[in-house]
């Protein structure tokens, strides 16, 4: 599928680690083949569920090597490749295309906040030096910096190659806009799982999930009912699922998404410092929830 008609469920999956810290490769194995038996209709592998920011330079691309011989062109694989600095993340985004994947995407420059201006100038120097789909990337709740709607829609309309944003601000209204005044065949993603039924039903692709690392079966179910338009199922199949949606932002992601995915026994439960273990009401709370959805 050309990734410009990408649409649907678009899994930010985990990075398995072994206990000594080291990645586990054979484990992400299992994973990706775990989501193309289940209807997943893209992977976004060194996002922040993840855990890029305690991965190296050499392990991030060892990671975006693996998914993409693995996944052998099943489904579109989509790289993170965004820094606070400009050159880095040309660099960062070289090096993805180097070993094959299909699109990278891009958040934001965290930390330095920029400027409207700079910001623009930061994408639009990445547009320039690639050949390849870029998807914008806004979470101002982790980079402390935003990508405007008006921002996101210049870029779109001038850039052949930002073809997307995910958009992970938590507000519909930003949604409203983006899908109102978006360029020709400019996509617009949830990056928040809570929101993506509601921002379908007016108009939106999909979603870059957390939350179908999971249930990809029944995630990808929910974005395909939900594109086309169908409230009944969408609502029925949203509230099912409502409280372990919930339950994945409880602590810093991706702690319980690995949580559950180590209860599910689909790898270890190690994360890499500053991350940690998740406390113990949380992950109590998360096994009854998921006991209760058959899960475990």
């Amino acid at each position: 599928m050309p990734i410009e008609n990408l649409r649907g469920s678009i899994v930010a999956i985990a990075t398995p680690f072994k206990e000594n810290g080291e990645l586990d490769l054979e484990t992400f194995d299992r994973l990706v083949d775990w989501h193309l038996d289940n209807g997943t209709d893209a992977l976004v592998v060194c996002g922040t569920t993840g855990e890029t920011p305690a991965l190296s330079e050499d392990e991030d691309a060892t990671m975006m090597e693996r998914a993409v011989k693995r996944v052998k062109g099943r489904i579109p694989v989509i790289a993170g490749t965004g820094s606070n600095s400009t050159q880095d993340s040309i660099k960062y985004s070289k090096r993805a295309l180097s070993v094959g994947v299909d699109a990278l995407l891009v958040v934001a420059p965290y930390y330095n906040k920029p400027s409207d201006s700079g910001m623009y100038q930061h994408f639009a120097a990445l547009a320039k030096a690639v050949d390849a789909p870029i998807i914008l990337y806004n979470v101002p709740g982790r980079t402390g910096s935003c990508i405007s709607p008006k921002l996101a829609l210049r870029l779109g309309a001038e850039f052949k190659n930002i073809v997307a944003i995910k958009e992970a601000g938590g507000n519909m209204s930003v949604f409203a806009e983006l899908l109102a005044n978006r360029p020709d065949g400019f996509k617009v993603y949830s990056g928040d799982d809570f929101l993506a039924t509601s921002a379908n039903l007016l108009g939106a692709d999909g979603c870059i999930s957390v939350v179908a690392n999971l249930i990809p079966r029944e995630f990808h179910q929910l974005m395909e009912v939900s594109m086309a338009g169908d409230v009944a199922q969408s609502r029925s199949l949203f509230y099912k699922y409502k409280r372990l949606m919930e339950l994945m932002f409880v602590e810093s992601n991706p702690i319980p998404v690995k949580t559950g995915l180590a209860l599910m026994g689909k790898l270890g439960g190690t994360f890499r410092l500053p991350l940690c273990s998740m406390a113990e009401e949380h992950q109590s709370a998360l096994k009854a929830e998921m006991g209760q959805l058959g899960l475990l």
